[in-house]
Formats: structure tokens, sequence, C-alpha cells
């Protein structure tokens, strides 16, 4: 989602189906807050977002027995050993949006793309004019999980956004793949063209000492120039990226950069390097992130069109917008094979859009569960990336807990047998699968998950 600040500055911001699963028309959306699902999925649990988080939740990481749960206003820590009774351990309130977080070890890392006038979790906004204002990647010691401790920051340009965890493969250090956007001229930290990241190295022995280390500019041409034009038909220049996916063992990456879509070769962690670029200037408005499948010969793009804060799931706009994009990896260059959107349309209250979600395990299979806002929760099947087909759902209808446009869930993963929903205001959603192309899944047993930070399925479990 775009931060406040982003949102401002941005100049031109902008089917099939299988099985049981049927569309819907514009009269069939459900009453505020009603439960729908297809048959098989199950809402086993909801926990309720925390009191000491004042603001709404975000995205999630996975280690062990605890899942990790953003919030503008700082995150939560779960106990997800029973799914059944997830439970809260702690929150920690260090305001700061958006707080998109991954995990390594006894580590968190948070993004801060929300200008403040210091580090601290004390701090207030300030604007990104003022020199002496901060934001980007805070550093948290989780090793005790009713008492999480604040033991770094590290300032990035323009902030960060989302923040992507490359292990090196000695074990010595992890690298924090900063992604960030939007400069402007009266921006001090801030400045254009911004057609870069930051490069974090975190020497795990001494986490203290994290520092970035390199910038390395990955549009040296300025990338994709936009399309001028207001919602929805504007497209976004390219000042950098909002989200990279990271699949170390195979030394690439898939980096979601406003305007263009590229692939990445990070066998030197430090020095990544473009190897492929793909546009859309016919529906893509804003690439918001990429998700590989299990043998990295495919990449899912998302757009955001509306920034995740517009009804785009209508029949005004349409199946090919807003929608994800499935792109094949042949002679190491991107092809495209099909959008995929889902076909329940929308009331014209509920911000829907593609939006964050990962792989469900099944060995042969391409599956991915993912979070569409107001729209709910989606598996699609896309084994054949030209004809995805969605295979299970589970959505609420218009949440009027909140104003309008600004509800449902952020984001969605799959983890150790069970699937996880961060929904804005009404917490977090604990769903279960039972579908003949998704239960081997059940025996695949991860160690953690960070959605930007693929890794290969476990032998077991085929």
């Amino acid at each position: 989602m775009f931060s406040l600040r982003r949102a401002l500055t941005l100049v031109t911001a902008v089917v099939a189906m299988a099985g049981t699963v049927l569309p819907a028309q514009a009269a069939d959306v459900p009453a505020p807050g009603e439960i729908v699902m297809s048959p098989n999925i199950q809402h086993v649990t909801n926990v309720p977002k925390p009191e000491a988080l004042a603001d709404i939740h975000t995205d999630m990481a996975f280690q062990g027995d605890y899942a990790y749960v953003g919030n503008y206003y700082g995150f939560s820590i779960y106990d997800i050993k029973r799914p059944k009774r997830t439970s809260l351990v702690s929150s920690v309130v260090c305001p700061g949006g958006q707080m998109d977080m991954s995990v390594y070890g006894n580590l968190l890392f948070g993004s801060v793309d929300s200008s403040r006038n210091d580090d601290s979790c004390n701090s207030t906004s300030q604007p990104a004019s003022v020199k002496e204002s901060w934001e980007g990647v805070r550093i948290f010691d989780v090793s005790d999980k009713a008492n999480p401790k604040y033991i770094k920051s590290v300032e990035t340009n323009c902030g960060s956004h989302t923040n992507t965890l490359v292990p090196d493969r000695k074990g010595e250090n992890v690298y924090i793949y900063v992604s960030s956007y939007s400069p402007s001229a009266s921006f001090p930290d801030c400045q254009p063209p911004h057609d870069l990241i930051s490069i974090i190295k975190v020497p795990l022995r001494d986490p203290t000492a994290a520092a970035v280390i390199a910038t390395p500019n990955l549009f040296p041409d300025g990338g994709f120039g936009g399309v001028p034009g207001t919602y929805p038909n504007g497209k976004s220049a390219t000042t950098g990226c909002h989200d990279i996916t990271a699949y170390p063992e195979k030394g690439i990456a898939a980096g979601a950069c406003m305007g263009d879509g590229i692939l990445l070769d990070i066998r030197n962690p430090e020095q990544p390097k473009v190897t492929a670029t793909v546009r859309d200037e016919t529906n893509f408005a804003f690439w918001h992130s990429a998700t590989f499948n299990n043998d990295g010969t495919k990449v899912i793009f998302t757009d955001e069109l509306g920034g995740g804060t517009r009804a785009t799931c209508n029949e005004a706009i349409g199946p090919n917008r807003g929608a994800n994009a499935y792109y094949d990896i042949v002679n190491g260059q991107l092809q495209f094979r099909s959008y995929f959107k889902i076909a329940r349309h929308q009331a014209d209250t509920e911000n829907c859009v593609a939006h964050n979600g990962s792989l469900i395990p099944v060995k042969g299979r391409d599956i991915m569960v993912q979070a569409w806002y107001q729209g709910g929760i989606s598996v699609v099947d896309f084994t054949d990336s030209a004809h995805p087909q969605e295979i299970a759902f589970f959505e609420r209808g218009p949440d009027n807990t909140a104003p309008a446009l600004s509800g449902g869930f952020w984001s969605a993963y799959y983890y150790n047998g069970y699937i996880y929903g961060s929904d804005f205001n009404l917490g977090l959603d604990v769903l279960k699968i039972n579908d003949w192309r998704t239960n081997r899944a059940n025996g695949v047993k991860m160690r953690s998950l960070n959605a930007q930070t693929q890794t290969s399925y476990p032998e077991h479990g085929h």
C-alpha cells in the first residue's frame, strides 16, 4: 500500500474459475461483516487486533511457532503452536508505517516509510523536507518473545517502504534490500531521480554494526517514464522499487518497481544486477510485488491500481487491471502468459486490488494464496500459467468498523498447514484449506517464512 507521504508526492500514482468457486454478481455482495467462503475453506479462528496498536495491521513473517504481524503503530508476536488457539504474546508500540518486516534468527527488521523527528519509538511525524528527519529500518532482538528489544536503526534514502532479506552463503551476514520510492526536490535525503535501492549489511555476530554498504542504480536509463493521467488511467513512473522478492539459493530476485518489472542476478548479494526488464503500458498502473514459483521458472507480478484505497474489483475496472500478471522465464527473459483477478464483484465501499501472497508448498503444482484487501483471500492454481484458476476463497462483506475503502486483508500467507490473513482492522485470521490439490502441503514443515525471501520446498512432504 502507498504510504500517505508517497501518495501525496506521486504525480501519476495511480479468469478463469474452477471447481466449486463461481463468479458472483454485484448484487451478491455479502452483508457488512458477513463471512462467505468456498466449501473447501474452514475459518479456524480470529484474534482481534491488540488495543495497544491504534493503527492498521500490515505484513507478516513467521518463525518456528510464532507469527509476527506488523502495524503502522508497531508490531505483535503471536503463538501459533496450536493454530486453533492462536494467542497474542506481546505487542511493541513503535509508530512509523508501514512496518513491513523480515525475521532472521533472533532479529526482526522493520521498515519505516514515515518521516519521523528521530529514530526512537517515541518519535512523532516530521516533514521529509526537514533535513534532520529520520526514516529507514529498525532492528529488534526478539529472542525473548514477551519482551522484544529495539537495538539498532539504519537510515536509508527515501526511507524503507519494504525490505527483503538475503542471507549470505557462509551464514555470517544477512543483507537487507531496502525498497523506497517517490523522491522530491524538497526532500534533502530523497532527491530525484532515485533509481536505486539501498543495501544494508548486518553482521550476525554484531547486528548493531548494521550499515548501508551500497545503493546500486537499477535504472541507469531512468526506467519507465509513466503515463500522465488520473486514476484509473495514469501509469506510475519508475522512481525506485516498491518490493523485491529474492530466491537466494537460485541466485535470483524479482523486483516490482512502480513502472517496471525486473529480474536480478543476486549471486553476489552486494552487487545485484538487472538481467531482464518488462513493462505493461496497457493494464499495469503500479508494479507492486513479485512471487516466483518453486522452480524459479515463473514470476507473478501484482498491480496495485489505486494504491489499495480504491474499489477496483468491479465491472467498471474489469478483469485485467488491478490484477496479477503471470510471466514465464524463458532464456532469462520474461514472457507474458495471462492475467488473473478475482471474479467476485465488490461493493463500491470496498477497497480491493491484488496484494500480498505466498506459495502453498505442493510439489509438482504452482499454487498461491493471496490477499485482495476487502476482496478477501483467494487461492489460485497457476500450474498452467496461461490459464490460472481460483480454487478457493474467503471473504467478508464490507467492513463497517472503519471508514469506507480502508479495510480488508493486507497479506495472506500459507505456513505449516494453515493460511494466515492480516486484516487491517479485524486482526489475525486463521484458515484451513482442505482440497485435493493442496492437501500434500500439510506434510511440509517450514522453519520460517519471509514471503519476500523464498526458499525451495523441503524434500519431505512430496
